[in-house]
């Protein structure tokens, strides 16, 4: 190596040392700060905000200061801090919208990081419901009135349990104090102020590794997952902070240092620290001849702070990051594997309180580290019923994970591909039937409209549907997802995005329309004809998503023909039947202006079938068919042209019953 290379070489690390033991020192000083708001005073670690920068703690867990009233934002709804408990790590939250009263709900379900929080004992989900034309069946309570600008059905109801909102328009999941059935005949004032005093939750965070920071201040350190503890003289790692030589601490919280022999020691430390390194660096250099494998680790490092810098812009949208290592004992060495997609295979595991979990394991990109926080805060963005819920994500180097909660039920398409039943009498199939089409319009409904960003998904398909123990449906794999500010509603994107089969014809060709919202009303329209159309196959569909829609299916629900369902269908399950068919038809319209928003679609659903009216013919040639394609744009599917010719069997059957029934 060349003189002047080693001399750089030493000038820089001397320079990163110089920086890391200044930064340290910042980090003692600023971390000492304690928060301070109304009642709630002196917290600092695991916590951040007000005078305490984003390094003193967990980046879920920054505090706000307004009004003298401490809150703080988890998965985007706003809780105020009604006290603190650091000897237990308890927090005692309320929901701010509940507390102006049972009128203002956010309609956004109550959503804790199982990793961060944990609801204590003596709590309860309940579920407050919204929008009611009736009351709902089952154990609910006496009704409630509110007036809500969007919502037409003034009356609400109150459930002792989290469940969806059924026929009702829109509802809120709540911890609250398991008092509250007992309150529920009484006054609403007595629920308003149960909901005022909130709910304990214990921080999952590890806290302990900071009580043993003696003389020294804490803070997190996002690349390594860990506790750091700081001393007053820059140094930082131990679990206690040495003595001055007369004996006496280092420092105050926010001193700078020591004087005298103190001083003269940590001097020594950091030369010596300091002369080793270069020796070390120099030698390095020599033996690879190396300028190479430097840059590669000041890139690698750059890359990990760019990650960090995402983080702290997005504060408390971004949930907790595990560490790869992390993701190995979760899941048993991804020993479970629940699925495979384009973009990764999918694990079960579980994570530190035996809750499970389901792993998704990206694959290798060269997309930038901005691209993917983004997307993992455009998911943390989401709080819905209907909606998967993301625990946590994995960022090191060229490996990716997602956390997200787990679906015991799976996807969709296991249920509706090769006539597979839904675990349940065929009585009830189509009602449930029913009611996922409509779950899943109304976590879209969310995305387009009930986010502070709208969410575009441009992936909607019976894979990205998937449902929990109750059947519920969740949209899932934000992969393609785009966001769109304020109230936009036309994005522009490059090239094409979506599954073949469901993407809309706009996306690829530009002269149908412009890429929108409506988008995905088109893909939630195919979705919809596929759960009804091709659900009772004796010939089983590979995981395919490309499906074929011949003209006879307009003709024959026009015409009033027969359909060939489930045995024993009563003739109202023809009519829901038809009237997925009909509202589906609507969907899938080639020009997007004829398509009805998702809100509409959900009206249409749970309105009246006779009310429903046949939507003009859509046009099926090559303009609105994608190009062939291969990658993720493309699924094959061999069985193609036999699952149209039994779609075509199936709407041509004699009109017998059906005709006769109307006669």
């Amino acid at each position: 190596m060349t003189a002047h290379l080693q001399i750089c070489a030493v000038f820089l690390v001397l320079l990163i040392e110089i920086t890391r033991s200044r930064g340290n020192d910042d980090l003692y000083s600023n971390c000492s700060n304690l928060f301070n708001c109304g009642n709630i005073q002196g917290v600092g670690y695991p916590f951040w905000g007000g005078n305490r920068s984003k390094s003193c703690g967990y980046p879920a867990l920054r505090l706000d200061c307004e009004n003298n009233t401490a809150s703080i934002t988890i998965s985007n709804v706003k809780y105020k801090v009604l006290d603190f408990y650091p000897d237990t790590d308890v927090l005692q939250i309320a929901r701010e919208d509940f507390s102006a009263g049972i009128c203002y709900p956010d309609f956004t379900n109550t959503t804790l990081d199982p990793a961060l929080f944990s609801i204590l004992n003596g709590y309860i989900n309940s579920t407050f419901i919204y929008g009611c034309a009736s009351k709902p069946t089952g154990n609910v309570s006496s009704n409630f009135s509110c007036n809500i600008s969007g919502i037409a059905n003034t009356d609400g109801y109150v459930v002792p349990e989290a469940v969806g909102p059924g026929r009702c328009l829109r509802s809120a999941v709540v911890p609250v104090s398991q008092t509250l059935p007992s309150q529920l005949g009484k006054s609403w004032a007595s629920v308003e102020k149960i909901l005022q005093q909130g709910f304990e939750v214990k921080l999952g965070v590890d806290t302990a590794a900071c009580k043993e920071c003696a003389r020294g201040v804490c803070s997190y350190d996002i690349s390594t997952n860990k506790t750091v503890c700081h001393c007053a003289d820059g140094s930082s790692g131990s679990a206690t902070c040495v003595l001055s030589a007369a004996g006496g601490p280092q420092g105050q919280p926010g001193s700078k240092g020591f004087n005298g022999w103190g001083e003269i020691f940590s001097a020594g430390v950091l030369a010596v620290g300091v002369s080793t390194s270069v020796i070390g660096t120099v030698f390095i250099f020599k033996i690879t001849n190396g300028i190479f494998s430097w840059k590669l680790l000041l890139f690698k490092k750059e890359k990990d702070q760019d990650v960090e810098k995402l983080m702290g812009i997005h504060g408390s949208l971004v949930p907790k990051r595990y560490r790869y290592i992390d993701l190995k004992k979760m899941t048993n060495s991804f020993s479970e594997k629940l699925g495979q997609g384009g973009f990764g295979e999918v694990y079960k595991g579980e994570i530190r309180d035996g809750c499970p979990v389901a792993v998704k394991i990206l694959k290798e990109s060269k997309s930038s580290p901005e691209d993917f926080i983004n997307e993992v805060v455009s998911i943390t963005r989401t709080s819905h019923v209907n909606v998967i819920t993301l625990l946590g994500f994995c960022f090191e180097g060229n490996k990716r994970g997602l956390i997200f909660e787990y679906m015991p039920n799976g996807s969709l398409d296991k249920f509706i591909y090769a006539g597979r039943a839904l675990n349940m009498n065929s009585s009830l199939e189509w009602k449930r039937l029913d009611q996922i089409a409509i779950g899943i319009a109304r976590g879209l409904e969310y995305l387009h409209r009930g986010c502070n960003t709208r969410i575009l998904h441009f992936d909607i398909k019976p894979q990205n549907i998937l449902l929990d123990r109750d059947f519920i449906p969740k949209i899932s794999d934000f992969g393609l997802a785009k966001l769109c500010h304020g109230q936009e509603s036309a994005v522009s994107i490059p090239g094409m995005r979506g599954t073949i089969g469901f993407i809309a014809p706009e996306v690829f060709n530009r002269h149908l329309g412009r890429v929108s919202h409506k988008s995905d009303v088109y893909s939630y329209g195919m979705l919809v004809l596929q759960m009804v159309g091709i659900r009772n196959s004796d010939n089983k569909v590979s995981n395919s998503s490309e499906i074929y829609f011949p003209e006879c299916i307009y003709r024959n629900l026009e015409d009033g023909k027969h359909l060939k369902l489930p045995m024993n269908v009563t003739e109202e399950e023809e009519k829901q039947a038809r009237k997925m068919l009909i509202v589906s038809l609507w969907c899938i319209q080639t020009n997007p202006r004829d398509r009805p928003s998702i809100a509409k679609v959900i009206e249409m659903l749970e309105g009246s079938f006779e009310l429903l009216q046949m939507p003009p013919k859509p046009v099926f040639d090559n303009t609105t068919r994608p190009p062939s394609q291969h990658g993720e744009m493309t699924t094959s599917n061999s069985n193609g042209s036999h699952e149209e010719d039994r779609i075509v069997e199936n709407l041509e059957e004699s009109n017998d019953k059906w005709q006769s029934g109307n006669a």
